[in-house]
């Protein structure tokens, strides 16, 4: 309760000032303009939070400036998550710096109505993000018409990890300073196919084993909205994807073939229960050097080649064609991430996945 007179006062300090500047005033989340993508925790509509990397809100605003206001949960105590904000088409990544701000964008060109997008770069266990409002002109829904829904299911490659050395050098600054999910393979797909994506990812998941201390895997967490901590149950019916991209496998290394076959076979079943008409793609590891990338391709042609026989002919395998580690700390830059995304795009057409004509599966 506290928490909301707080908000309260500081939407209408908010509002108050930009009026005075402006006539501008403060939108709620709950307004129909707003479009969200990916998992959220709406119990509270006037306070939606969201743990994930990807997710993304957009708008349209009129007038020169735009403000988001929005709340870092600053985990830990010092935790403070980067976003990317995109206005008509141009990216600025920033980190923020306060627990509740107002970020204020000024577009570059003249026209009437200026798209506006905003993504959660660092993924759940840097903290949460709230959505507190919005101070503009006026606001319409945005103009983009996604004609498809992809999942990507991965690891810290998904989550656009290590991938961002354009500001701070790798071993320099804090071990989140280069995620940027916006522009990582899976945002960048769904880009290219015009698509809603979520991207289901934590650093260190494995199928059966996580490494870094984690101690659970993404079986055990692919049903909550916030995966870091395993909290908060999602609900699937939120969001039926088209295509369903799993890239797991870097962090479990070399197991039991038989062992790994049967986990990553029960795993597809559990997807194919939540999603009944969605295309499965089992993926390697951009990541895996040429003895776990043999073990990946073995393996997952098994896994594929058993799911047909039972009957299940929308999955579907794709190694990639070379090993993408030039980013920080082995993983792939954001070069790499848009080859990444590229081949994936170019493997969903030609394998009839993804239809370029029709923008239908």
């Amino acid at each position: 309760m506290r928490k909301n007179i707080f908000y309260i006062f500081f939407l209408f300090f908010c509002g108050t000032a930009a009026a005075q500047s402006g006539q501008q005033q403060v939108y709620l989340p709950t307004h129909k303009a707003i479009r969200y993508m990916g998992r959220m925790d709406v119990s509270n509509p006037l306070q939606p939070s969201f743990w994930q990397p990807g997710v993304s809100i957009e708008w349209a605003f009129s007038g020169d400036s735009c403000g988001i206001i929005i709340e870092d949960e600053i985990k830990w105590g010092s935790n403070h998550n980067y976003i990317e904000l995109v206005v008509d088409g141009k990216p600025k990544r920033i980190k923020l710096s306060k627990r509740l701000d107002t970020i204020w964008t000024k577009p570059t060109n003249k026209n009437a109505w200026h798209q506006l997008l905003i993504c959660k770069n660092t993924e759940a266990n840097i903290g949460a993000l709230t959505f507190v409002g919005i101070v503009a002109h006026k606001i319409q829904s945005p103009t983009t018409a996604y004609a498809l829904k992809i999942e990507c299911i991965g690891n810290s490659i998904t989550c656009g990890t290590g991938s961002d050395e354009s500001e701070i050098p790798c071993g320099k600054g804090v071990w989140y300073d280069q995620h940027n999910a916006y522009m990582s393979y899976g945002m960048q797909l769904g880009r290219r196919l015009n698509a809603q994506v979520h991207l289901s990812s934590v650093s260190g998941i494995g199928l059966m084993h996580s490494c870094c201390n984690l101690s659970v895997t993404m079986p055990t967490i692919f049903d909550k909205i916030n995966m870091s901590d395993n909290k908060l149950p999602w609900k699937f019916e939120k969001y039926q994807p088209d295509i369903v991209t799993i890239c797991l496998g870097q962090n479990d290394g070399i197991q039991d073939s038989a062992l790994f076959i049967t986990n990553y076979i029960q795993f597809l079943k559990s997807l194919r229960d939540k999603y009944p008409k969605a295309k499965f793609v089992c993926l390697s590891s951009p990541m895996a050097d040429a003895t776990l990338k043999a073990f990946m391709v073995k393996t997952i042609r098994s896994i594929v080649k058993q799911c047909i026989t039972a009957g299940d002919k929308n999955v579907y395998s794709y190694f990639f064609t070379k090993q993408y580690r030039a980013g920080c700390d082995g993983h792939p830059s954001v070069e790499e991430q848009e080859q990444i995304a590229k081949e994936l795009a170019q493997f969903l057409s030609m394998a009839k996945v993804y239809t370029n004509s029709t923008n239908k599966i």
